[in-house]
């Protein structure tokens, strides 16, 4: 029943899409040809040549990248609306890439570029609203008791009972745990809210009588030798077996797979950047975010100059080598809060409440993030990011990664002037061992909102530890 279901959901998905898809390229029609937003007009096509374009190319290209990019497969396990929206910006790019190509290869000038470039602007934002919308309503069902798949569960040991409890705890999967399969002196005891209604060798029993829309292997290692005649039995009756590994109790994070030739190999460690695709999109806001706070900041960064340079002997700029991506040292630039120091004794010296080193500009500034502003220089450079893990100083990070379990994982990504750990307060001497487990929250969920959500709070909120 749920498989019919998701047909019908994916033929309805496919139709809003194209409505979408149609509305978009009338308004983006509309903004080139009805307004002089965009410049001149001078001759141009008439509606049908248009909407001839959008029947013929237009439609079949976006239906054939939604396919392609994932769009259509069922997402209960995505708690959020983000990386759907990623991939309806990939399609909307590409498509614009693919349809100006089209018009060009077929030798058609005539045809708006800025109408097409309009459409992938205005199809990008409709289309996020659409699954937005679409998901939370389905989201809405399942929370409600509707649209669940059922799952049987091969186990009864720890990882299974901990898996049914995920499940349990959250209902907006969709999923519900119909019952157990274990050793046979567990027969009928009750857990999560399931009970064990059978022994391992009563599988192909089982799924005669029921019918499930997944059976979840999750046995110990030591049992390892019995998972081909238990996928064969639900192969037996057309259901595909899925495995939770006994071994992920060792995976210190989100895993993903990646193939060389047909061997699967098991990353323990999922990092979003390390898509080509979402490292442009952060150098890219990167990029523009710094040049413009470089313009909007340059007046507070050259009164800060003066007063540093008026009331205090040495550089204005202070330099200081800490370590960015994959462990490369690089000079990071702040406006000199303290006294000149000897480079030894400032290398190895962390700053306190009331350090007595600072000078009185340098504690205003410090206070404010002032001192940071810099930065933003660093990051047109290429050695930072607006938003990551705040580099530390190779003298600290040597110890720190001796102590700190997981410390170096925050290399993995740019470091940032801002991150998620400052936003919860882990800045100045505060607990490094807090401050790394933020960090590597954000290496491996990270996503462009996350990184607006970060800036926003940054620039609202008063950081108690700043001095």
């Amino acid at each position: 029943m749920i498989k019919e279901n998701q047909r019908a959901l994916n033929v309805i998905l496919i139709l809003i899409d194209v409505l979408v898809i149609t509305v978009s390229l009338i308004c983006s029609i509309w903004l080139r040809f009805k307004t002089t937003l965009f410049g001149p007009l001078g001759g141009h096509l008439g509606l049908q040549s248009y909407l001839l374009f959008l029947i013929l190319a237009v439609i079949p290209v976006y239906l054939i990248l939604y396919f392609a990019f994932g769009l259509y497969k069922p997402r209960r396990t995505y708690k959020n609306i983000f990386s759907e929206a990623t991939q309806i910006i990939k399609v909307n790019i590409l498509s614009f890439l693919i349809l100006v190509s089209i018009l060009f290869i077929i030798n058609q000038p005539d045809y708006s570029r800025i109408m097409l470039f309009l459409l992938a602007i205005i199809a990008t934002f409709f289309g996020i609203i659409e699954r937005f919308v679409i998901r939370s309503v389905l989201k809405n069902l399942r929370v409600n008791n509707k649209n669940l798949k059922h799952i049987l569960i091969v186990g009864d040991n720890d990882l299974a009972f901990t898996f049914a409890r995920r499940i349990r705890e959250n209902p907006y999967l969709g999923f519900v745990v119909s019952g157990f399969l274990g050793r046979a002196e567990h027969v009928g005891m009750e857990v999560e809210g399931s009970s064990i209604i059978g022994a391992f060798k009563d599988l192909d029993k089982v799924l005669e009588k029921n019918r499930y829309d997944r059976v979840v292997l999750a046995i110990p290692l030591k049992y390892y030798y019995k998972i081909n005649e238990l996928v064969e039995s639900c192969e037996k009756v057309g259901i595909k077996a899925e495995i939770i590994p006994d071994y992920i109790r060792y995976f210190p994070a989100q895993p993903s797979v990646d193939m060389i030739e047909d061997i699967p190999i098991i990353n323990i460690r999922y990092v979003p950047l390390d898509d080509d695709f979402n490292k442009f999109l952060k150098y890219l806001s990167d990029y523009v975010i710094s040049l413009i706070a470089i313009i909007i900041t340059s007046p507070i960064m050259i009164i800060t100059a003066i007063a540093i340079k008026l009331t205090s002997p040495g550089p204005i700029i202070f330099k200081q080598e800490r370590m960015g991506y994959n462990g490369k040292t690089f000079m990071m630039y702040k406006f000199r809060s303290m006294r000149v120091q000897d480079p030894n004794e400032e290398k190895s010296e962390w700053t306190t409440r009331d350090d007595p080193r600072k000078t009185k500009v340098g504690d205003i500034i410090r206070k404010t993030s002032i001192d940071e502003l810099p930065q933003f220089f660093n990051v047109l450079k290429g050695d930072m990011s607006v938003v990551g893990p705040r580099p530390e100083r190779p003298y600290f990070v040597e110890q720190f990664k001796e102590t700190i379990p997981k410390y170096m994982v925050k290399h993995q990504v740019k470091p940032g002037l801002t991150g998620w750990a400052q936003i919860h307060g882990c800045r100045g001497d505060t607990s490094i061992k807090k401050r790394i487990d933020y960090d590597i929250e954000y290496v491996e969920n990270w996503h462009m909102g996350l990184d607006l959500a970060i800036m926003i709070k940054t620039a609202v909120k008063k950081n108690p530890n700043a001095y």
